[in-house]
């Protein structure tokens, strides 16, 4: 055996455990190691049966992502192998499932005879997060225990079941009273005292014989998938594999289903898949914060506002048992404010996410207040006030008079000079940035700013809570729109440029939800509120006067109508006031029309390509630019910002990531194109030059 597996005989039965910290998972030691402890028991007589199990809290929690992108030893077998060999043994083989059994975990433990588990243990095929199928039997052995449709249903969306719900879909054969090894022994031991044939998954037909002659199964599948997986391969592929499955002999579906695997493995969405899944534990890890920097304690919080924002963000911390104060200037806006936390908690008991029970616990611990001195012994405070900075000075000033010494002051700014904040307290090492993204209790990004002075104490504080509250905490630094709203300024800037010149926001947006966003940037304004924008532009040209730079003043015409976007029906599009759906507005057309003629431009016929690149290439310029500055660490965390904070296509990675797989060089060729339109906003960024000159991409920056 390798050290990673070892084995003992109890009465007869011969225990195999895995033991590969944290989680055991499937390293090349590991399925090298099983191979042969299987083999090593088959051939031993005085063995009558066989147990796998994990050793601590995990079963396997699937494959080991520290081998990923390394070479294999040439003599290393594959998983799938060695789990086709179990079919040949003449000994029950039972799998033990301690703990977690997921991807990998799970197919071992469906290559296995049998199945108990213990109530805590959780199975289930996640491998459509990552861009692929499972690749080692799973999506053949699950159909033939489970029926297709449940099959579908947990290789599509990757989410595990519990114990029990596995045993009553016919995953689990039994469940563990509290010993799951002892028990797996028993159960060995009465399949063996009963003597073979022992149940093979791969010879299992009940379940799925039924399914052949359900014509429409498979295609109802792929319309229930179709928004959800829009843009996505695996998903397609998982139910391409399963199909398979039901319609061919499990040898035959096997070699299916190694063939959709190696399809996916090696391609660009399950690259980006992969580096998504990794860049999202990366960027929890600071560069200049110590592992052992201390972490105050944050058992209450205060919140300054009670609308759509505050709300949203006290709902994260009341759903992670933390209690909140949240105060407003008057008492009937907080009324209004709690009651609408209230609500919202309310039809997500009406969609089965909570209970009646946990909704009252969760507003058990908010509380509201018009008096700041609510605040004195909270641990942390964020601002979500209005977006000016006279205001939020105004509040931070009160705040330092208030809060205890130790006490975090945060911003929910999204654009406003972070130090300038922190200098109307006597306490700037204590104030920070925590920006999140609307709706609050939704989005998972949250843009962590740090200041000039912010300590590490500080920083390292705000990192964990984002954790603790189940957000993406990314560190950035402080300029005006920090990472995501900078970048953004880039792209919705040449957006405007675009129906100036000649395209008209319906094909600019589909152009770029064909891309993969979930919607194109007119339809966002929309939504967000073109007043809201307004504001924005309105506050910015009054710190940076950017009269000297060509501008669009289309959307500011748009707020000069009094057309707001969704919440009043009419922004760049119209919407219908009960199915709130969308069509164009020739008015609109008529005043893009009007605006071109008024700045002397002759509209032109502007291509689908050409508002992909001259929209997303300036963002990656723009991010090229950050990277410079140091306002981001590295390339991972402006992917991170806009995967999880603007809805960036997971499948392409990230703005970085994907400016990569098209090729820096590409990127430069065409920003020089563009620049000639708009030599004002577009100038290629020196280390886009550098990278792009030296044929290196982003992933090879280094500060």
């Amino acid at each position: 055996m390798t050290d990673v597996v070892t084995t003992r005989d109890q009465d007869g039965i011969r225990i195999i455990t895995l033991n590969n910290p944290p989680v055991n998972a499937l390293s090349v030691a590991v399925v090298t190691g099983l191979r042969d402890a299987v083999a090593a028991a088959e051939a031993d007589g005085s063995v009558t049966g066989m147990v796998v199990t994990g050793e601590g809290s995990a079963f396997i929690a699937g494959a080991d992502i520290r081998e990923f992108g390394k070479p294999r030893p040439k003599d290393a077998p594959l998983l799938h192998d060695v789990l086709d060999g179990f079919d040949a043994i003449s000994k029950p083989l039972v799998a033990a499932i301690n703990g977690v059994a997921l991807g990998g975990g799970l197919e071992v433990a469906l290559g296995c005879n049998y199945r108990v588990a213990g109530h805590k243990a959780l199975v289930g095929l996640p491998e459509v997060n990552l861009g692929i199928i499972p690749g080692a039997g799973g999506t053949q052995r699950l159909p033939r225990l489970t029926g297709a449709e449940t099959a579908l249903d947990m290789i599509t969306s990757g989410k595990p079941v519990r114990a029990d719900k596995a045993a009553a879909l016919g995953i689990v054969d039994a469940i563990a009273d509290s010993d799951v090894v002892g028990d797996a022994v028993e159960f060995a031991k009465a399949r063996a005292a009963e003597g073979g044939p022992y149940q093979r998954v791969s010879e299992k037909d009940d379940k799925i014989a039924d399914d052949r002659g359900n014509a429409g199964l498979f295609e109802n599948w792929r319309k229930k998938i179709a928004r959800s997986a829009r843009g996505f391969d695996a998903p397609w592929a998982c139910i391409d594999a399963v199909e398979a499955a039901v319609n061919l002999p499990f040898a035959q579906g096997r070699e299916k289903e190694r063939e959709i695997f190696t399809g996916l493995v090696n391609g660009d969405k399950a690259a980006a898949q992969r580096y998504a899944f990794f860049g999202e534990r990366e960027v929890a890890r600071v560069p200049d914060i110590p592992k052992d920097t201390p972490v105050a304690k944050i058992d209450k919080v205060g919140i300054i506002g009670c609308g759509t924002m505050g709300g949203g963000i006290a709902m994260n911390f009341l759903n992670a048992g933390i209690p909140v104060t949240v105060l407003e200037i008057e008492q009937a806006a907080l009324d209004r404010g709690l009651a609408t936390v209230r609500a919202n908690y309310e039809r997500s008991v009406k969609s089965g996410r909570f209970t009646a029970e946990q909704v009252d616990e969760r507003m058990a611990r908010i509380e509201g207040t018009t008096d700041m001195g609510a605040f004195a012994d909270v641990d942390m405070v964020i601002e979500a006030a209005v977006e000016k900075m006279d205001v939020k000075k105004q509040v931070f000033a009160k705040l330092d008079e208030t809060c205890k010494p130790g006490a975090i002051l945060a911003t929910n700014t999204s654009t406003l000079d972070i130090d300038e904040i922190a200098s109307a307290t006597s306490r700037p090492e204590a104030v920070c940035g925590t920006h999140f993204f609307s709706p609050a209790n939704v989005m998972k990004l949250m843009e962590n700013v740090r200041g000039a002075k912010s300590s590490k104490e500080t920083l390292a504080t705000v990192m964990a809570v984002a954790k603790k509250i189940g957000k993406v905490g990314v560190m950035v630094g402080n300029c005006d729109g920090f990472v995501g709203n900078r970048m953004l300024y880039a792209y919705t800037r040449q957006a405007n440029f675009l129906l100036e010149e000649g395209a008209l926001p319906a094909q600019v947006d589909k152009v770029i939800y064909d891309f993969g966003f979930p919607m194109g940037p007119f339809q966002m304004s929309d939504l967000a509120g073109i007043d809201v924008g307004y504001y924005v532009r309105e506050e910015r040209d009054k710190r940076f006067g950017l009269t000297d730079k060509r501008t669009s003043k289309i959307a500011d015409r748009l707020f000069e109508m009094g057309r707001y976007g969704q919440k009043n029906g009419k922004g760049w599009y119209l919407y219908d006031e009960t199915t709130r759906a969308r069509t164009s507005d020739p008015a609109v057309e008529a005043l893009i029309l009007e605006e071109s003629g008024r700045l002397g431009i002759e509209r032109r016929e502007i291509s689908d390509q050409e508002i992909l690149e001259r929209c997303l290439y300036p963002l990656v310029n723009e991010g090229a630019r950050i990277l410079e500055e140091g306002i981001a660490a590295r390339p991972v965390d402006i992917d991170m910002v806009w995967l999880f904070g603007y809805g960036f296509p997971r499948y392409r990675g990230g703005p970085m990531f994907w400016a990569d797989l098209v090729g820096l060089p590409t990127v430069l060729e065409r920003l020089e194109a563009f620049r000639k339109i708009d030599p004002d906003w577009i100038e290629p960024a020196p280390l886009l030059r550098e990278l792009a000159g030296a044929g290196k991409g982003f992933k090879d920056f280094a500060k």
